[in-house]
Parts: C-alpha cells; sequence; structure tokens
C-alpha cells in the first residue's frame, strides 16, 4: 500500500486530500506551510509549478463513484466535466475494468468538456470482460475455407439457404471461431480485412488476416463464426450497477473541477 500525506480542513471538518510526497517534518507558521526533506527548507504554495515537490512532478487525482438506483444494471456512456481543463479517466464497475479516456479525446462543448467512454479491451477477447458484451455478434456456420494465403483467409457462409453476414461487420473487426459440439470455447482467428457479400454473384465470404498476433488459421470447414467491434473506436461504454471513476490531470498550472456528470442508460439484455 502507498504511503500518503493526509490534509485535514476545518472548513469541512474532515479529510479532504492525500498528496504524494511524505514531509520529514511539517511546520504551519505566519501563514505558511514549511516541510523539511532531506535536510532541506521548503515553502509550499509559492511555487507556480502545481503538484512539484521536491523535485518530483506528480500528478492530480480524483476518484468518485455513480452510483444511482444502484440495483438497476446501467450502461455508462460518457462523461462531462464543469471544469477549466479535460482530465484523463478510467472508469471501473461491478462487471468490467476497461473503460477508459484519454483527456486529448475530450471536446469542449458549451464551456464542459465532453467524451464518450472507450474500453481497452484485449485481444483475443476476455471471456469475462468482452463476450457478455453488444459489441459481440453472432454469424453462423461456413461452408468452406481458403487458407491458401494465412494473410487473407477466405471464409465462405451459405447463400441457400442464407447465412447473412450482416451489414454490422467492418474492416477491422477481430473474428472468432467456436468448435463443435458444445460450441462453447471462442477461439481468435485474426482481423477482418474485406467482407464481399454479391448474392446474385455466388459471393457472401469475409477475409481475414490470421498473420496478426494471437491468429489462427480455422481448422475445420464449418466452425460457427462470430466478431467483436473494435473497442476502442466503436466503445458501448462500461456496463454495471455502479461506476467507480478516476481522473487524472498532468497539466502544472492552477485548474478547478467543479462538476462530473455521466450520460446513462437502463441496460435491456
Amino acid at each position: 500500500m502507498a504511503d500518503y500525506t493526509l490534509t485535514y480542513d476545518d472548513g469541512v471538518e474532515g479529510w479532504t486530500s492525500f498528496f504524494s510526497f511524505i514531509p520529514d517534518w511539517m511546520q504551519g507558521m505566519n501563514q505558511f506551510f514549511y516541510t523539511f526533506k532531506g535536510g532541506n527548507l521548503y515553502k509550499h504554495n509559492s511555487n507556480p509549478v502545481r503538484n512539484n515537490f521536491y523535485g518530483v512532478q506528480y500528478n492530480s487525482q480524483i476518484q468518485s463513484v455513480f452510483n444511482d438506483v444502484p440495483l438497476e444494471n446501467k450502461l455508462f456512456k460518457t462523461l462531462n466535466l464543469e471544469g477549466d481543463d479535460a482530465w484523463g479517466a478510467t472508469l471501473v464497475t461491478d462487471i468490467q475494468d476497461t473503460g477508459f479516456i484519454d483527456a486529448a479525446w475530450f471536446e469542449k462543448k458549451e464551456q464542459s468538456w465532453y467524451a464518450f467512454v472507450r474500453n481497452s479491451g484485449t485481444t483475443p477477447a476476455d471471456p469475462v470482460q468482452n463476450y457478455p458484451l453488444r459489441s459481440l455478434n453472432g454469424i453462423g456456420r461456413s461452408v468452406s475455407i481458403d487458407a491458401t494465403n494465412p494473410a487473407a483467409v477466405i471464409i465462405n457462409f451459405s447463400i441457400s439457404p442464407l447465412v447473412a453476414i450482416g451489414k454490422i461487420i467492418s474492416i477491422g473487426d477481430n473474428l472468432y471461431l467456436t468448435l463443435p459440439p458444445s460450441y462453447s470455447t471462442p477461439v481468435f482467428v485474426g482481423e477482418v480485412v474485406n467482407v464481399v457479400v454479391n448474392y446474385r454473384g455466388g459471393d457472401n465470404y469475409i477475409v481475414v488476416d490470421t498473420t496478426v498476433p494471437s491468429g489462427s488459421i480455422p481448422g475445420i470447414q464449418d466452425a460457427y463464426y462470430m466478431f467483436i467491434k473494435n473497442s476502442v473506436a466503436e466503445s458501448h461504454g462500461v456496463l454495471g450497477h455502479w461506476c467507480v471513476f478516476t481522473l487524472t490531470n498532468t497539466e502544472t498550472d492552477r485548474s478547478e473541477l467543479f462538476a462530473v456528470e455521466s450520460s446513462v442508460m437502463k441496460s435491456f439484455p
């Protein structure tokens, strides 16, 4: 566990902040705060560079929770910051721990900083974090594969009866297969590089690059296929009953943060 220096505020009668610096001695005098560290004397709140203690630059960090209607499962889709600057954010729920927003992704709208929540995810997908999400979509069983070129494996699907690939899948998505008889253990195949659908021409197939890290050429002709959307580009937010968010500011100037909001919708599984 990390060590911190705690501060007490008489105005709110509570412990308000945790500081990363650890002084050897502290003393308040003449309305200023002084500390000793390594035999040197430091006067606090007099350096124009914020969060610099004993020659080490630190970040500002705030942690809180969204916990309205805690018995309902929800999707936390955005963050809206009322303040001077955009802050980087990570979001953790009782179901997921992959939500994040880089500070550079925030856009200033009507004097507030707004961004949607991305999911870091993993490739291959994590069974607990990624498989239950709406970004996973099924396709169906293939009829044949052509693995002549591992960087462009062709996976064909039936036209009659029709196995519709659909319009949701796109280049850059990750393709997975499951094997009979249980179809219960997904295997990462690779990254989708093309989708060709032309029923009149007899084309109904996906082209996938299996040479990407952890990719694998399908070993049978009739596996069941599904795909997961790019977790950063097309995030659905983070799913959970509550959401703990941590904001981090790396600026060295003075910055004020007044409020944090989130667009939340009830999940309907």
